[in-house]
């Protein structure tokens, strides 16, 4: 008790604030919605007209590949851009495609998304071996 971990991300090696400092969480669950809400309208629109759960598990393979594709290629989804953020490892450098695989695995499943350490990656992150910070 009483111990002083610092700000987070600095048991990482990353900058207190700016850009490379990890990702605000409120950032992070904006992102998150835009890109679900962007899955969701894609799901309704092509697949299930009219059906809301049908459109729920469109939404759910359309996450899956949206992430894989993008996060795996370029850093960032969709939602992630639009908010200056973006996925790296924890060395710093891209993701490789199978971590990536895990951690959107891990994030569809929600519960890991929401158990953090003190560097406020959820677990899926954590077992991912990323870290989500600022453009």
């Amino acid at each position: 008790m009483g111990a002083d971990f610092g700000y987070r991300g600095k048991g990482l090696g990353l900058p207190e604030r700016g850009p490379g400092s990890v990702a605000p969480l409120g950032r992070r669950f904006g992102a998150l919605f835009i890109d679900w809400s962007l899955c969701m309208v894609i799901a309704y629109g092509l697949f299930a007209r009219g059906d809301q759960q049908a459109a729920g598990n469109w939404a759910l393979g359309i996450f899956l590949v949206l992430s894989l594709a993008t996060v795996g290629t370029i850093g960032c989804t969709p939602g992630k851009r639009l908010l200056g953020l973006r996925v790296i490892s924890e060395d710093g450098g891209r993701l490789g495609f199978g971590r990536v695989v895990l951690r959107t695995l891990l994030l569809l499943l929600a519960i890991p998304a929401l158990v953090w350490d003190r560097d406020g990656r959820g677990l899926h992150d954590r077992l991912g071996r990323a870290v989500q910070v600022r453009m």
